[in-house]
């Protein structure tokens, strides 16, 4: 079993959970991979596959959206999943991790955990203070989701 962390970023913050959350999934050949090399066809059932988008126009990248809707509809059949996102503290924000997560149930993926947010100061970041202990804190209980 191994884990793929697929992100697309764009100034950098998506990558940096991406890689913690790579990083804290112990016990698994984990890595992040950016969406320009994702290979889809390298999962296979009881793989944990994990992704991650800023949200850009209340949705996710168009380069995720298109990595995700060229899967057949069964591609991703055994495949564990997650979603996170960051994004800014507004109001009306949209919810990336939401129509990600949709968008891997859709074509066959077991969703393991409810969409994640986190949080960045700006537009271009950084991160806010302890994003990054909750990206591993997370890691960490999709672990548990996977041994359940």
């Amino acid at each position: 079993m191994k884990a793929v962390v697929l992100y697309d970023s764009n100034y950098g913050n998506t990558k940096t959970i991406a890689e913690t959350i790579s990083g804290a999934l112990n016990g698994m050949a984990a890595k992040a991979v950016p969406v320009a090399s994702f290979n889809a066809q390298e999962l296979h059932a009881g793989d944990l596959l994990v992704v991650g988008s800023p949200i850009n126009g209340w949705r996710p990248t168009a380069r995720i959206t298109e990595a995700l809707s060229v899967l057949g509809a069964d591609q991703l059949r055994g495949v564990k999943a997650a979603a996170f996102d960051t994004r800014l503290h507004i109001f009306i924000h949209g919810d990336a991790a939401k129509k990600i997560s949709k968008s891997l149930q859709e074509h066959g993926a077991e969703i393991i955990a409810p969409p994640q947010a986190f949080y960045v100061q700006k537009s271009e970041g950084p991160l806010d203070v302890g994003e990054g202990a909750k990206a591993s804190q997370w890691a960490d209980s999709l672990l548990k989701e996977l041994a359940d």
